[in-house]
């Protein structure tokens, strides 16, 4: 059984997955892949997880890095999986380019390069937001690119963090 929880926060509602132990989801209200690793058969019930990833939220939100993640299950193939762990070391306030994924993947494949479009669709699907911190990878040169929960959102997240100054 999943279950879902709702966040309200500073950028609007979230909403919170869970398989019951771990986070599975985290996603903005209405934005694109919203709850797509759920089950069809959830349920909306406060749990432990849900509590702890709440208190994550209050600490980000309010300016602070929270130095602890909840317990998180990557409901995605191992490509994507493995785009997702490399997103999970970005520094809170750091950036990361999709080019530079791409070449940490190719690393560990053992192959000279990997698509960055590949990356970005892999990014693009990230589950769960925030905690996985897709709004921190960016184009070459720094340049904003699409994000799911919406371009201005990601703005604010990298101006919060002291990754973005203008």
């Amino acid at each position: 059984m999943d279950y879902t929880w709702h966040y309200e926060s500073p950028l609007g509602g979230i909403t919170l997955g869970s398989d019951g132990t771990s986070l599975i989801g985290l996603w903005f209200d209405g934005q694109m892949h919203f709850a797509d690793v759920l089950s069809p058969d959830y349920q909306e019930k406060l749990i432990p997880v849900f509590e702890e990833t709440c208190r994550w939220l209050d600490i980000y939100f309010s300016g602070s890095e929270p130095g602890f993640t909840p317990s998180l299950v990557m409901r995605a193939n191992p490509f994507r999986k493995a785009v997702w762990e490399i997103m999970l070391t970005i520094p809170y306030g750091k950036t990361m380019t999709y080019g530079e994924i791409a070449k940490r993947i190719a690393e560990r494949r053992g192959i000279a390069r990997m698509s960055a479009q590949a990356v970005g669709g892999a990014v693009g699907r990230n589950a769960i937001s925030l905690i996985i911190p897709c709004h921190r990878v960016v184009g070459a040169d720094g340049l904003l690119t699409g994000y799911a929960g919406g371009i201005d959102k990601k703005v604010h997240l990298l101006r919060m963090e002291g990754a973005m100054t203008d």
